[in-house]
């Protein structure tokens, strides 16, 4: 009970902090014994620095559904590669957009199409460890579709999604604490 109460403070206190806060509570958890199995889990596709030749701008995101993997682009031929899943059959997509907007424990309203297909869902729930969309949100232009945190990691590098990339809750919020809104994201089907 006392470990939890001092991880609260701590929340608190790192969430007051702001963006640079967001590293500093990874940490902390960590230090605390709260790893991944706290914050939903391991993802079972570790992140890495890997070589990625090409003509991407750093801070660019490609998302390859077909590798079920997205790309950080960093510059000097690499990028961080994180694990995601994506979009099951009939809901994969292409394009390219840009970061329209950034959100922290983001709230969740199922679109109309999902609650057509899935009466059961919940017609909104606030942010919190308990919802789909996790800790961090990469909203995709004015798409449905958002770059996203989970707290399933058996779902990463699987196509279970209705269209959203999902990412580890510790995968979305280093990649959420290393992208700008406008960030140009190429989604590859």
């Amino acid at each position: 009970m006392i470990r939890v109460r001092v991880m609260l403070i701590a929340v608190v206190g790192l969430l007051a902090a702001g963006n640079q806060a967001s590293a500093q509570w990874m940490d902390t958890r960590q230090t605390m014994g709260f790893g991944p199995q706290f914050f939903g889990g391991a993802s079972p596709i570790p992140r890495e620095t890997v070589y990625y030749p090409g003509s991407y701008a750093p801070g660019t995101i490609v998302v390859d559904t077909a590798e079920r993997r997205l790309y950080l682009v960093q510059g000097g031929g690499q990028a961080l590669r994180y694990g995601i899943g994506v979009g099951r059959d009939g809901f994969r997509w292409g394009g390219v957009h840009h970061v329209s907007a950034k959100k922290e424990w983001p709230e969740w309203t199922p679109p109309r199409e999902m609650l057509a297909r899935r009466p059961d869902l919940p017609r909104h729930m606030v942010g919190g460890i308990e919802n789909p969309l996790g800790a961090r949100a990469l909203y995709l232009g004015s798409t449905l579709y958002r770059i996203h945190g989970s707290n399933e990691p058996e779902t990463i590098g699987q196509a279970v999604s209705s269209g959203c990339f999902r990412m580890t809750n510790d995968d979305v919020v280093d990649l959420y604490n290393r992208v700008a809104v406008g960030a140009l994201v190429i989604v590859k089907n």
